[in-house]
């Protein structure tokens, strides 16, 4: 079902329909060594460890959005390997409706966190938190089984 309403254009006075659309986001799960993946404690809510990410800018491809949003939470450089899966349940984020493309990184470095990143830290399947924001348990259970049957 399509959101829209209609509005009356204040100079024209024509009928303007305005759709309420999701919101594109970008997950990046970043490889690491030590062997584990990087995940930050938000400052902001909801709270609890998440895959960092963020929100795709207008005019940004979904690619970029991911290098910038690692390099911003994280402070790491990262590279690219493939794009993982895309969420979309309406109530994966539980203040809007947003669909996020996960991609998986590598990095190498120190991770450091910064924007709204309260802390973080490189986690393995066995060693999660058990605070995990959004619906990123899930995502990080369909990657560890990637990863265990990619081998």
């Amino acid at each position: 079902m399509m959101t829209k309403k209609t509005i009356r254009c204040p100079q024209c006075k024509n009928k303007i329909e305005i759709y309420h659309n999701p919101i594109p986001t970008v997950d990046i799960i970043i490889e690491i060594e030590p062997k584990g993946i990087v995940l930050i404690k938000r400052k902001n809510t909801p709270h609890g460890w998440a895959i960092p990410g963020g929100f795709v800018d207008y005019g940004e491809s979904l690619e970029k959005a991911a290098i910038r949003e690692a390099k911003e939470e994280t402070n790491l450089d990262i590279k690219l390997v493939r794009q993982f899966h895309t969420y979309s349940n309406p109530k994966r984020d539980p203040r809007h409706h947003s669909i996020s493309t996960v991609y998986i990184a590598k990095a190498k470095g120190k991770p450091k966190a910064k924007d709204d990143a309260l802390k973080i830290g490189i986690f393995n399947e066995s060693t999660l938190p058990d605070q995990i924001a959004f619906d990123h348990r899930d995502i990080l259970k369909d990657y560890f089984e990637f990863v265990q049957c990619s081998k």
